[in-house]
């Protein structure tokens, strides 16, 4: 960005207020009811199995879990057993969408955990065959990644060569690849250049609105860029606000931070029809971003005037809040009770306030 930064960022939280309006201008008030489920991650603190996550679903109202790692299928995964569990998730009325981790593996979270990228994408592919899942969830890192050698554009190409290479193993298997924009590895236009690298006939998106905001991003004009490429979702609120060092931010349950969500859904009915919306609620930390500081933006380099003006827009309607402490004494209880509460208010808010259906 040519012109100062910090006159720039200081004139966008004042003026840019309206910047986010319009985007989604003239969407149909009315819309057919969205598919509800919650990301296992929100529940993380549980360490539940398969099984106990479906029975979680049907307790809460919801038809839908996304399963984003393999441990809850407790090292069993061959077909027979991913087959049980496939029937289980079906005969209480919940589908199972399976994820996992990195494929990329010049990225600095990839682990062979699973073998190499290939072995890890062909084994992801054939268990959400398996399971019944339309989509297998992976990611490419985390915003680490942008200070590597070559830059996210490096680690980009290096996923999409994974990808292109699982092409015909997907497509025969009637599943295709979700891509996350994850833990501020990609902003929205740099997911988009993957998808459309890699082939968007069997690569898509899980859109995660958390994370956009960790890319510096508006989640209702990220979603706006990603759209036509969105497959299933892991979705939080956010609260942002200024501070002392830049714009701190707080992941949070949906309904209590300043995400427009409203706008938001009226979005994704017009443009995602049939993608179901899982809730990932991962709250209770703070993280600032100092981006008063000249070398923050070695990390986005290409960063948009218009799309950095949106998101203090948005900071300016956040305010401080108190992360979440649990108590020395019986930690594991608070954080279990608390994981639970914070996704449980999610459901409520997304079915009684935002009209989405379980």
């Amino acid at each position: 960005m040519a012109m100062h930064r910090r006159a720039f960022l200081a004139s966008s939280m004042a003026t840019g207020a309206t910047v986010v309006a319009g985007v989604v201008r003239g969407a149909a008030e009315s819309r057919p009811p969205i598919r509800l489920g919650f990301d296992n991650f929100a529940l993380r603190a549980m360490k539940w199995n398969a099984r106990q996550l479906v029975d979680h679903a049907v307790a809460i109202g919801c038809s839908s879990v996304f399963i984003t790692d393999f441990g809850p299928f407790e090292g069993r995964l061959d077909d027979d057993s991913l087959g049980d569990v496939r029937r289980y998730a079906a005969d209480r009325g919940v589908a199972i969408v399976l994820g996992s981790w990195s494929i990329c593996p010049t990225s600095k979270t990839f682990k062979p955990d699973w073998g190499t990228a290939d072995e890890h994408l062909a084994l992801g592919i054939r268990m959400a065959r398996a399971l019944g899942s339309p989509a297998f969830r992976v990611i490419l890192g985390n915003q680490s990644d942008r200070l590597t050698d070559g830059g996210i554009e490096a680690r980009i190409a290096d996923a999409v060569k994974v990808l292109r290479a699982s092409r015909s193993r997907a497509v025969d298997a009637g599943v295709k690849i979700a891509v996350e924009n994850h833990a501020g590895d990609m902003q929205s236009g740099e997911l988009k250049q993957l998808v459309e690298q890699a082939g968007p006939d069997f690569v898509g998106v899980n859109f995660d609105s958390g994370n956009a905001c960790w890319t510096l991003e508006d989640p209702v004009r990220a979603l706006a860029a990603l759209a036509p490429h969105v497959l299933t979702t892991s979705l939080r609120d956010t609260m942002i606000w200024q501070s002392p060092e830049g714009i701190t931010m707080q992941w949070t349950a949906m309904g209590e931070g300043c995400v427009d969500f409203r706008s938001f859904f009226r979005l994704f009915a017009e443009r995602c029809p049939g993608v179901t919306v899982h809730i990932e609620t991962i709250s209770g930390f703070p993280r600032t971003f100092p981006i008063y500081k000249e070398d923050f933006w070695r990390q986005f380099p290409t960063a948009r005037a218009e799309d950095l003006a949106a998101f203090l827009a948005l900071a300016n309607t956040g305010k401080p809040i108190p992360p979440f402490t649990p108590p020395t004494e019986g930690k594991a209880e608070a954080e279990r009770a608390y994981q639970l509460a914070e996704l449980e208010r999610s459901i409520r808010f997304c079915k009684d306030v935002l009209g989405l259906a379980g």
